[in-house]
């Protein structure tokens, strides 16, 4: 394997927490840089630095300075957070990327990896399977600046040759991290609450049903991504991914298998008008086909792995 220098932007993030670590075990420690706009909780065992992603000037020093020849970019401002503050979430999205194409271009970086999101799908489109290809009308800003990523990859793919990669994640579980103001959010806090509390308001109605992926099959899969030959892309936008579909109910049962006595109350909000305009499960063989992706997980294996490595953490803290 050739020797890769790696950058991590949003290394703090739920992904990238994950995918940081993954990655130092493909790599090497001192082979990927860990780069957030605030310090790690808790320390990391390799390079990190304090990265702005709107200051395109740093980056470019942390590129040139530590021989990067590929990104990872995750930081973002997520679905629920963005229409909160939907022009700043605009700008940290769009300038963010546009920084990152840059960099690429300029420096001649071998590979940059953009995460796309089910929220470019709007609620014109096939609820069920929901094709690779078809129109992207979202209704959220984060959705919004994820469709113009998109074509923003596909752009500098076709007219200067970067070799840009994307996914567009399901909802993602995991129980390294929490998550960072998303839509799909509740679906990793109803495992917490149902181990500290026995209980959960869900801020989704019982019958939402989106597209979930384990944070095992997301990391793996990104990572195989980004290590398929270059010929086997076909897709230069971003590949639909899936993991798994499920429902608040179906997952509340699932964890009744192991914790009978839990208990679930639903409290919709404005997330539920959002998620509403989601695909209940979306059709991911290009995925299958291009790059031979696979996912290991379904939701009662996912939740015995939650479980068992919550409580596994709980015994350590």
């Amino acid at each position: 394997m050739t020797k890769e220098h790696v950058l991590v932007i949003g290394a703090n993030g739920q992904i990238g927490s994950v995918l940081t670590n993954q990655l130092r075990r493909l790599f090497g420690t001192n082979q990927v840089v860990a780069t957030d706009i605030r310090p790690p909780v808790a320390e990391h065992d390799g390079p990190f630095e304090i990265l702005d992603v709107l200051d395109k000037k740093k980056l470019g020093e942390i590129v040139q300075k530590y021989h990067i020849t590929q990104i990872y970019h995750l930081a973002a401002i997520l679905s629920a957070k963005g229409e909160q503050k939907p022009v700043q979430a605009w700008d940290i999205n769009m300038t963010g990327l546009l920084n990152i194409l840059e960099v690429g271009r300029s420096t001649g970086i071998k590979k940059i990896f953009f995460p796309s999101s089910i929220a470019v799908f709007g609620p014109n489109v096939p609820k069920d399977q929901t094709p690779q290809d078809v129109s992207l009308t979202p209704t959220t800003v984060y959705g919004i600046s994820k469709v113009a990523g998109e074509i923003w990859c596909q752009y500098y793919f076709d007219k200067y040759g970067l070799d840009v990669r994307s996914l567009r994640y399901p909802g993602i579980i995991g129980h390294q991290s929490l998550p960072g103001g998303g839509t799909t959010d509740y679906a990793v806090h109803i495992y917490h609450e149902a181990l500290a509390k026995g209980q959960y308001e869900c801020f989704l109605a019982e019958d939402m049903e989106l597209p979930m992926i384990y944070m095992d099959d997301a990391i793996r899969a990104t990572i195989e991504l980004m290590e398929a030959p270059a010929a086997q892309i076909k897709i230069r936008t971003s590949y639909n991914l899936a993991g798994m579909s499920f429902n608040p109910a179906e997952q509340a049962n699932s964890i009744r298998e192991h914790l009978p006595d839990f208990q679930i109350s639903y409290a919709p909000d404005y997330r539920q008008a959002i998620a509403a305009s989601w695909p209940n499960s979306v059709d991911d063989s290009a995925a299958r086909k291009d790059w031979n992706w696979n996912p290991a997980f379904d939701l009662p294996g996912m939740t015995q792995d939650m479980l068992q490595n919550l409580r596994a953490h709980q015994l350590t803290t």
